[in-house]
């Protein structure tokens, strides 16, 4: 299930997100991802099986730009692979493109996962080595809607 986060979920996917360091994501990324729930968190969405939380993903309307963008999007490592992270795209997708105003949706995630992105069509625009931390480089990346 896909539903708004709540300031109650921020232990739980931080936890995750933890567990997901140092392969997905830099240690320094933990406290960028508090900041960000701290000012983002209405347009932020918590991953729940069951019970549990399993992850989170984030979709934001940049006005000024006329873009949409995905980003913090991860799960515990027990439910990787396990057909979420479609989900979790698809949602933002269909918020985003209900925005007539948008006129593209970005994602900057990293070598790991940018083969992940490309099946939505989203096309790679720029790298940058070790940008998120030694061995994650950026991949900033593009879907024009």
């Amino acid at each position: 299930m896909i539903r708004p986060y709540t300031c109650n979920d921020k232990k739980e996917l931080v936890e995750a997100l933890t567990l997901n360091t140092p392969k997905y994501f830099d240690r320094k990324e933990i406290q960028d991802f508090e900041k960000y729930l701290a000012v983002y968190e209405s347009t932020y969405f918590t991953i729940t099986s069951g019970n549990k939380i399993i992850g989170g993903v984030g979709c934001n309307y940049l006005e000024k730009r006329r873009v949409g963008e995905i980003t913090w999007i991860f799960f515990h490592p027990e439910f990787a692979g396990k057909g979420f992270g479609n989900k979790a795209v698809t949602h933002c997708l269909s918020i985003l493109k209900s925005n007539s105003k948008i006129e593209k949706v970005t994602v900057r995630t990293s070598q790991l996962a940018y083969g992940f992105f490309e099946k939505f069509g989203f096309v790679t625009k720029m790298t940058a080595k070790d940008y998120w931390g030694l061995g994650l480089d950026l991949y900033e990346m593009e879907l024009a809607i």
